[in-house]
C-alpha cells in the first residue's frame, strides 16, 4: 500500500481554498493513504439477512438488490466522510466488461435511488474501522463477482436471483410462497394415472453442500457461454434467458447436460435390464446424488432419467439460484410433435400407429415465476419451463419459459413455445385408418387433454389442482373463444362421436398385489391380434404399440391382452384396463422416529415394509435420504436374509439432523420382486 506522498507540500488549508483543484488532489492522496488491513465479510450475518445461511458461513453469498456489509480495518488512519472517498470495482465472468454490464465502478456515496446501479455507503462513524455497506444492482448478472475496494481489497462473492427485492424481476410478494417455492427443500411430485394420482416425495437439496456450485457450473458449461462467455455472463441479469438454458442444460441432448433420457418402450428396449449402466428413473429420490455425480463426472450425463427427474432437477438448480419454482404434472398430456395443435394417430390394415404424435399418461414440467418485460404485463408470473427433451425449439432441446396465462388466453405468438405447450394441455387426438387406396380415414375424436393438472400445496402435502389456470372448463364460451385464436375452434365444433364398438374386459378373480394377472379385453371388429405385454402402472399410447410405458413398475407384472380390434378407441381400450386395475398399486414404507428429534442429535428411523407377494422377497435394502437430515447423502441399510410372504421387512437407519425446522426424510425400499417402493415422513427438528 502507498504512504502519503509529497503531503507537507500541500498541507496549507489556505491554499487548498484558493486552489478547488488541488483541495480535489488533497482528499485523493489522503484516501490513498488509507492503508486497509483487514476485512470482515461478516457472512454469518449477511448470509443469513440474505436467507442463504443454509449454503453455509465460509463464503459470501448474497441476493441482489439488497444491501450486504463489510468492515475494513484500516492499518493507521481514518476514514472521514466528505474527505474521504472510495472507488469500488465489481466484476463478474472472465472478461468484465461495461458494454454487457458485467463490470460497475461506482464511488462511496450517501447512497442511490436507482435500484439498476451498484452503490456503497459508510454506516460507521469516522475512525480507523469502517463499515460498509454495499447494494448490488436488482438486474445485475447473477453468479461468481469480485469486489474490489481502493485498489487493495479484493473480495469474492456470488450473487443470486432476489424474489425479496420489488426491483427484481423475479418479485413474489406473498412470504409463504417464499417458502414453499424458494427455501423449501423438499416436496410432492405427483405421478400415476388420471384415476390414482400417487404422490412420491422428493428431496430437492437446493442448500446441500456443494450444490450451488454445481448450478453455477451449469451456467458455464452452457453451449452459449463456451461460444461467448461475456455475453452469456450478461444475459445471467434476465430470469428467461438463464430459465432458457437450465432447460436445455439439465438434459444432455446437444450439450454436457446434467441428466440423460431413457424410455424403453420408445427406444424399443427388450433387455431385461433397460436401465444398464445406470440406475432407474424410478430409483431416485432427489436431486443432490444426481448433480454430484454429473459435477464428479466431468459432466458426463447421469443416467437415467424422465420427466420427472428432469423437472425436479430443473427446480433444485431454479431454487438454488433464487428463481421461485415448482414442479406440475400434467394429466393425459400431449406431445405434438407438428405444431398443428392435433395429436394424429394413423393407423394400418394390421392395427400400427405410423404418427409420430404421443399421448402420455402424465408429465412433468416446472413453472418458474418472474416477469416478461418483453409480453404484456398480465403474462407476468408462472412461466412454464420444460427440461425434458422433446422437440427441439430455436434448434435447441428446450421449452419456455412461456407464460401459463398466455397459454390459457390461446395467445401462440409469445415466446417461447406457446403452441407446444398449448397442445400439451389442450390438443385434440385424431384417429386415421388408412384405406386401400392410401387414403386416411378419420375415425375418433378425442379432447380430454390435459387433466388434472397438480402440483404441491404451498405450506402442506396436499395437491393443489391447478388446471384453471391452464384452461377454460370444458365446453364454455371463454374455452371456445380460445381455441378460435389457436385456429383450433373447427376441431372443437366438428368432434366425433365413437364408433360404437362393444368392448368387454375380464379379469382373472384370484388378482392379487404385485403378481402376475391375466386381463381379456374384447373389442369386436375385423381384426384379431394377440398381444402380451408388461403392464406396469405408467403407460401411455404411441408409435408402432398398443400400449407404451413411462416407467417400469415397483411392482412388475405380465398381463396378456386379447383383442378384437383395429387400433380404434384405445381410449376405451386404455380406461377399462384403468378401472379393472386402478387398486392394484404399490403401498408406502411405515416409518417411524425414534428419539428426540432435535439438531445434531442422533436419531433413528424405524422402517417397516409387509412383503404382500407369495413368493420371497431377496436383496433387500432400505434408504434414506432429506435436506439437512443426513448430510447431503443416500444412507442404505440391507437386510441379509429373505423375507418370506407375510413377513415384515425391517430395518433401523440413524442418522443426524444439522438443522432446525420441519424437514422431510424421503424413504425407499427395493428387493428383488418390489421395486422402490416409496415414503415420506415429515419431521420436526428441534434447536
Amino acid at each position: 500500500m502507498r504512504h502519503l506522498p509529497n503531503f507537507k507540500a500541500i498541507k496549507n488549508n489556505d491554499a487548498k481554498r484558493q486552489n478547488p483543484s488541488l483541495k480535489n488532489n488533497f482528499n485523493l492522496l489522503l484516501f490513498s493513504a488509507l492503508d486497509i488491513a483487514t476485512w470482515d465479510l461478516e457472512c454469518e450475518f449477511n448470509n443469513t439477512d440474505h436467507r442463504t445461511e443454509l449454503n453455509g458461513m465460509d463464503r459470501l453469498i448474497v441476493r441482489r438488490g439488497q444491501p450486504f456489509s463489510i468492515k475494513l480495518k484500516l492499518r493507521y488512519g481514518e476514514y472521514q466522510a466528505g474527505l474521504s472517498s472510495l472507488t469500488c470495482i465489481a466484476e463478474t465472468g472472465p472478461s468484465p466488461s461495461d458494454q454487457y454490464g458485467t463490470r460497475a465502478v461506482f464511488d462511496v456515496a450517501a447512497g442511490s435511488d436507482n435500484p439498476s446501479a451498484w452503490s456503497a455507503t459508510v454506516t460507521s462513524p469516522p475512525g480507523n474501522v469502517v463499515a460498509l455497506s454495499i447494494c448490488p444492482a436488482a438486474d445485475a448478472p447473477i453468479g461468481r463477482w469480485t469486489l474490489t475496494l481502493g485498489g487493495s481489497c479484493r473480495i469474492d462473492f456470488i450473487l443470486l436471483f432476489n424474489p425479496w427485492c420489488s426491483g427484481d424481476s423475479v418479485y413474489m410478494d406473498n412470504e409463504e410462497y417464499l417458502k414453499e417455492y424458494v427455501l423449501s427443500q423438499d416436496g410432492i411430485i405427483y405421478r400415476g394415472t388420471l384415476e390414482q394420482i400417487l404422490p412420491f416425495p422428493w428431496n430437492f437439496g437446493q442448500f446441500e453442500y456443494g450444490i450451488l456450485d454445481v448450478c453455477l457450473k451449469i451456467l458455464d458449461t452452457n453451449p452459449k457461454y463456451l461460444r461467448n462467455p461475456g455475453k452469456d455472463c450478461s444475459g445471467r441479469r434476465n430470469p428467461i434467458y438463464v430459465s432458457r438454458v437450465l432447460s436445455a442444460m439439465v438434459n444432455c441432448n446437444g450439450d454436457a447436460g446434467v441428466v440423460l433420457g431413457r424410455w424403453p418402450a420408445l427406444d424399443k428396449l427388450s433387455s431385461d435390464n433397460p436401465y444398464e449402466g445406470g440406475e432407474s428413473p424410478m430409483s431416485w429420490k432427489g436431486s443432490v446424488d444426481i448433480l454430484l455425480n454429473w459435477d464428479s463426472s466431468s459432466c458426463s450425463p447421469v443416467r437415467y432419467g424422465q420427466c420427472w427427474v428432469f423437472a425436479a432437477v430443473a427446480c433444485s438448480v431454479s431454487r438454488a439460484l433464487g428463481i421461485p419454482c415448482r414442479v406440475v404434472t400434467n394429466y393425459i398430456s400431449a406431445h405434438d410433435t407438428n405444431r398443428n395443435l392435433l395429436i394424429e394417430y394413423f393407423y394400418d390394415e394390421n392395427g400400427r400407429n405410423h404418427g409420430r404424435d404421443m399421448i402420455w399418461t402424465f408429465h412433468c414440467w416446472v413453472e418458474n415465476w418472474m416477469t416478461r418485460p418483453d409480453l404484456k404485463p398480465e403474462y407476468d408470473g408462472w412461466q412454464v419451463v420444460d427440461p425434458t427433451p422433446q422437440e427441439k425449439s430455436e434448434g435447441v432441446y428446450c421449452c419456455g419459459p412461456v407464460s401459463v396465462k398466455a397459454v390459457k388466453e390461446g395467445e401462440l405468438a409469445t415466446k417461447y413455445d406457446a403452441p407446444f405447450v398449448f397442445a400439451e394441455v389442450n390438443a385434440d387426438k385424431v384417429d386415421y385408418i388408412r384405406q386401400a387406396d392410401g387414403s386416411n380415414k378419420k375415425m375418433t375424436s378425442f379432447t380430454g387433454v390435459g387433466q388434472k393438472i397438480s402440483t404441491k400445496s404451498v405450506g402442506n402435502d396436499r395437491r393443489e389442482d391447478i388446471t384453471h389456470l391452464y384452461k377454460y372448463p370444458e365446453g364454455s364460451e371463454e374455452e371456445r373463444e380460445t381455441f378460435r385464436k389457436a385456429d383450433h375452434l373447427n376441431k372443437l365444433l366438428h368432434r366425433q362421436e365413437s364408433q360404437g364398438l362393444k368392448l368387454a374386459i375380464e379379469v382373472a378373480a384370484e388378482k392379487r398385489k404385485g403378481c402376475d394377472f391375466d386381463v381379456i379385453a374384447v373389442l369386436c371388429t375385423y381384426i384379431r391380434l394377440l398381444i402380451l405385454l408388461n403392464f406396469p402402472r405408467f403407460f401411455t399410447t404411441s408409435t408402432n404399440y398398443i400400449f407404451l410405458f413411462r416407467d417400469p413398475m415397483s411392482l412388475k407384472k405380465s398381463v396378456k391382452i386379447f383383442l378384437k380390434t383395429p387400433s380404434k378407441l384405445l381410449e376405451a381400450v386404455t380406461q377399462s384396463l384403468r378401472d379393472s386395475v386402478q387398486n392394484i398399486y404399490p403401498f408406502y414404507p411405515n416409518t417411524q422416529i425414534l428419539g428426540e428429534p432435535k439438531q445434531n442429535r442422533k436419531l433413528a428411523a424405524e422402517i417397516t415394509v409387509q412383503n404382500p407377494l407369495p413368493v420371497p422377497l431377496s436383496n433387500c435394502c432400505f434408504s434414506i435420504e432429506g435436506a439437512n437430515l443426513t448430510g447431503g447423502k443416500t444412507i442404505k441399510e440391507r437386510l441379509e436374509s429373505t423375507v418370506e410372504p407375510g413377513e415384515d421387512a425391517k430395518v433401523k437407519i440413524y442418522f443426524k439432523p444439522n438443522h432446525s425446522g420441519l424437514r422431510k426424510l424421503v424413504v425407499d425400499f427395493n428387493s428383488s420382486k418390489l421395486c422402490h417402493v416409496k415414503g415420506y415422513k415429515n419431521v420436526i427438528i428441534g434447536k
